[in-house]
């Protein structure tokens, strides 16, 4: 039975409850799919209301992460693990979908190793962060996830994972999907959020890349800035470790999905060159 990996990101703008719908649609017709969900946003404006404003780490090479001290960590738990992942879950049940809502530390379904040092670029120069509670996914607890799936749950997993000593720290979703679809050998992997693909110039909406096929990765690469960045490197990840098609697009429409798995957006297959 084929398996589908979905990431919807948390950026402003994204509708939830489209996308739910649409996900218990294809479960109703067979498929088996594992969510991954963000919650970037909604973090921001709860930081901001309880006085703890969101800061961001853009590192040397342009990619950009969320500062996270234990405070931001905090926040960050109970907005993406408390109200977006149970409302997810909510909806789920409601459409007759058996969801089960997990984040990265429930059953160790993430681990990876705490970043000790974390280089970030502030007003034109490179310092070293040391306190910062993030980290990379090295490894998913596949028996869990597979269990589920067999006995017919729908897992919905968010960040934090647990590092190896176990402490919770920050992960990027888009990454943590991908390692995901790698581990449990995933056929596909949808990369969705407020965007519609990797755009060639980023203020053109029409400029989007549709396949890297076709324009090679090294040009992909150099369009993307900011979040993008970590999605065209998720994507990569998917693709070299035994993925078939990745895809980047848009979580906004009636069939934003299907039509996603239908090619709209920047799709990656076969070799990356």
């Amino acid at each position: 039975m084929s398996l589908t990996v979905i990431k919807i990101g948390g950026g402003e703008g994204i509708e939830l409850e489209p996308v739910i719908h649409q996900c218990a649609a294809l479960i109703g017709r067979g498929h088996r799919i594992v969510l991954v969900h963000g919650g970037s946003h909604e973090t921001n404006v709860v930081s901001e209301q309880l006085g703890h404003p969101a800061q961001t780490i853009t590192s040397p090479s342009g990619h950009t992460s969320r500062r996270t001290d234990r405070r931001t960590l905090e926040i960050f738990e109970m907005v993406y693990c408390g109200k977006i992942n149970k409302s997810i879950v909510e909806q789920f049940q409601r459409l007759g979908v058996n969801a089960v809502g997990l984040s990265g530390i429930d059953g160790g379904i993430w681990r990876g190793e705490r970043k000790n040092a974390i280089r970030a670029v502030e007003d034109g120069r490179t310092v070293i962060i040391r306190d910062d509670l993030s980290g990379r996914v090295e490894t998913v607890n596949t028996q869990l996830l597979e269990t589920l799936l067999d006995q017919g749950f729908t897992p919905v997993l968010t960040p934090p994972a647990i590092s190896h000593d176990g402490v919770a720290i920050n992960v990027d979703a888009d990454r943590a999907a991908a390692m995901t679809a790698v581990a449990l050998g995933a056929d596909e992997l949808l990369l969705l959020s407020n965007v519609t693909g990797v755009r060639r110039f980023a203020d053109d909406p029409e400029s989007v890349i549709p396949s890297v096929a076709d324009t090679g990765i090294d040009v992909v690469r150099e369009a993307a800035h900011g979040r993008m960045k970590n999605k065209v490197l998720a994507a990569e990840e998917a693709i070299n470790g035994g993925v078939r098609r990745v895809v980047i697009g848009t979580a906004n429409g009636p069939e934003a999905i299907e039509q996603a798995r239908n090619g709209a957006g920047t799709v990656f297959e076969g070799v990356l060159v």
